[in-house]
């Protein structure tokens, strides 16, 4: 009965060691847990550079802290983009603003013009609305090249990829500006094999590419007075180069020629300055055709525009 008795307080005591530790360790925890959510409140409110720290023991702990803090580095990534990506969106609606502003005040004062003076002569008439055809052009073109864009982004365009020649597409977007070309005095270099070379792609999306690297290098490479086009191949993929010599791009922007609304600062100059919106539209134009768009310059050497798309071998 004795014997009985002690056991029972044995197991008893036990029990109470087994139950005080399980409540000291939860209370334990408990105080873990607190601290690593007061360190995560304050890292989400004031610091997202943060990382949450905290010495424990607690191999699990230490896991979820480790999970949390990969979640952590991704919410920066995707704030920093975020960020970015408002930067760039109230720059190129200012951008937009001010390009769109500048010929329509144009068009406006002309317009004036010919309202205003009843005796204007049949000459100055004539230049007047010529001049009130060229600002409403360009005002046209870029709202165009804008919704453009916006559908791209917004993976509105449906592209259709297809077996294409691209040796004969090149010949027929480089003639098409064989007129400005000899006007200007360019000397043109063509490097396209003769042997028909099959790529998948879009007809009307990699016209458009080559139509706007063509009088990219025609616009900012005049200095130069060389325009080249080459043709090659690899064994699945094909790439085609559009070339100038003029005064190039300096490294520094070579990272941002292909953000929207981008323009050089030294190309401000209304003759020569284009909307900021044709790099961007050609570069997602080759991305939507699973190609990839690339820039090389040295200024005065040879700046190269080029594209690779993927290759057909039948």
């Amino acid at each position: 009965m004795i014997i009985e008795t002690i056991f029972e307080w044995i197991v008893i005591l036990i029990m109470s060691v087994v139950i005080l530790w399980l409540w000291r360790e939860r209370v334990a925890h408990k105080r873990k847990i607190k601290n690593v959510r007061t360190l995560l409140e304050r890292i989400v409110t004031v610091n997202h550079a943060e990382k949450l720290l905290y010495v424990t023991g607690d191999v699990e702990l230490q896991r979820l802290m480790t999970e949390i803090n990969r979640l952590l580095d991704l919410n920066l990534r995707v704030s920093a983009d975020y960020n970015r990506s408002q930067i760039a969106m109230r720059k190129m609606i200012s951008n937009i603003s001010h390009d769109l502003k500048t010929p329509l005040t144009v068009v406006l004062g002309y317009a004036e013009m010919l309202d205003d003076d009843p005796d204007i002569s049949p000459e100055e008439r004539i230049k007047l609305l010529s001049r009130i055809h060229q600002k409403t052009s360009e005002a046209i073109e870029m709202i165009g090249s804008f919704f453009s864009l916006a559908k791209l982004e917004a993976n509105d365009t449906d592209i259709q990829l297809t077996r294409l020649e691209i040796g004969e597409l090149c010949r027929r977007s480089i003639l098409e500006f064989y007129d400005l070309l000899t006007a200007q005095g360019f000397t043109v270099h063509i490097d396209i094999p003769e042997h028909p070379i099959h790529t998948l792609g879009n007809e009307g999306a990699i016209g458009r590419v080559l139509s706007n690297l063509i009088s990219n290098a025609i616009r900012y490479g005049a200095e130069g007075r060389t325009l080249g086009l080459t043709l090659s191949e690899q064994q699945d993929t094909v790439r085609i180069e559009v070339w100038d010599r003029g005064k190039g791009i300096q490294e520094p922007e070579q990272d941002k020629v292909f953000e929207r609304m981008y323009t050089l600062e030294d190309s401000r100059n209304k003759a020569v300055q284009g909307s900021g919106l044709g790099l961007t539209i050609a570069k997602r134009l080759v991305e939507c055709m699973n190609g990839e768009m690339q820039l090389t310059s040295k200024p005065y050497e040879q700046t190269v525009f080029s594209f690779t798309l993927k290759k057909i071998n039948y």
